[in-house]
């Protein structure tokens, strides 16, 4: 099977020839067609994670696909050769720039029926990342007021979109060249922070889902109401997380003093600091599809790329200049495109 992986970390990212995977128990096997580039991707190659998230190598990087479903292992039950799905994988089993994945059924959901595979492969842990922030986390309500940084981001396109549904006021920061696309998602307030300074504009809002550096997290506590929650998915980890990963004492204190600072800030402020990370969760994603199908959300494409130009799509990402998400084109046993092709 040709996959795109790593031989350890800080290196490039090379194309492998390795062993086919097998479905085993609870465990289904699907030919990816098309797959899309998280930061995540980025920061495990950097060896970010290594201290909590440890993998052999060589690893095969990516998380989000987008297939038909060849073969089923053990045990499972939703889910058939021929079927059309997608999902986020995780829990130590990542490894979507490949042609083929051994993925855990209850991670899987039905492909949306309206998407294409590759837009299909867009969405999966950036919709998870929001709705675990929103709705889960947040318990966002109609009628609150929710910032959401980087708006144009893969994360933020969707949360926009989400935020919206569940009848919140939505404010978002992005860059001079995506204020429309922010406002064409939905965005009630957009600023360019290029050109205006969000914690000076806004205040007495409910929720904040941070996905970019501490300045800004320490800046965004100045917009929250007490009882507010900022939520962020860049960091730093916090205690709980830690407990949650079941972390060594070491590593522990390394999250609680690495969080410090800020625990005590929103402390102070009465507002309630967590660090969140996407797990995957085919229910979840089940709920999303519904959404994607009713034409509330829809994912955005910032570039496509060949399977071949995988370390291409890598880069891109790492940009910092992508609007929405980068896919790639993988075709494995199976077309790339609207379902009938």
């Amino acid at each position: 099977m040709k996959a795109y992986a790593i031989g350890g970390y800080k290196e490039p990212v090379t194309l492998h020839d390795l062993p086919e995977p097998v479905a085993g128990q609870g465990e289904v096997l699907v030919a990816i067609a098309a797959s899309s580039v998280n930061p995540l991707d980025s920061r495990l190659q950097s060896g970010a994670f290594k201290a909590i998230l440890p993998y052999e190598m060589p690893l095969i990087l990516g998380h989000d696909l987008a297939g038909t479903v060849v073969a089923v292992g053990p045990g499972v039950i939703q889910f058939k050769a021929g079927d059309q799905v997608f999902a986020c994988a995780g829990n130590g089993r990542i490894g979507t720039f490949a042609e083929r994945i051994a993925i855990a059924e209850k991670d899987l959901a039905s492909k949306p029926i309206g998407l294409s595979m590759l837009e299909a492969a867009a969405l999966p842990l950036v919709s998870l990342t929001a709705w675990q922030a929103l709705v889960e986390r947040a318990q966002l309500r109609s009628g609150q007021r929710v910032l959401i940084h980087a708006g144009s981001g893969g994360v933020g396109t969707v949360a926009i979109q989400l935020a919206k549904h569940l009848g919140a006021q939505v404010a978002t920061t992005v860059g001079t060249a995506n204020v429309g696309l922010a406002k064409e998602l939905g965005a009630d307030v957009v600023m360019d922070y290029r050109k205006e300074a969000f914690e000076e504009r806004l205040n007495g809002y409910d929720v904040v889902l941070n996905t970019l550096g501490p300045d800004v997290l320490e800046k965004s506590l100045k917009v929250l109401k007490p009882g507010g929650k900022l939520i962020s998915i860049s960091g730093p980890p916090d205690p709980a997380f830690a407990r949650l990963i079941g972390a060594n004492w070491i590593v522990r204190q390394v999250m609680r003093l690495g969080s410090l600072k800020v625990r005590r800030s929103a402390r102070r402020r009465g507002i309630d600091y967590s660090f969140l990370f996407m797990r995957p969760d085919g229910a979840q994603l089940s709920e999303i599809a519904k959404l994607v199908d009713a034409g509330t959300i829809r994912p955005v494409i910032d570039q496509e790329f060949d399977f071949d130009a995988t370390p291409d799509a890598l880069e891109r990402s790492a940009s910092g200049r992508a609007r929405g998400k980068v896919v790639i084109r993988i075709a494995a046993d199976g077309a790339v495109g609207r379902p009938d092709v």
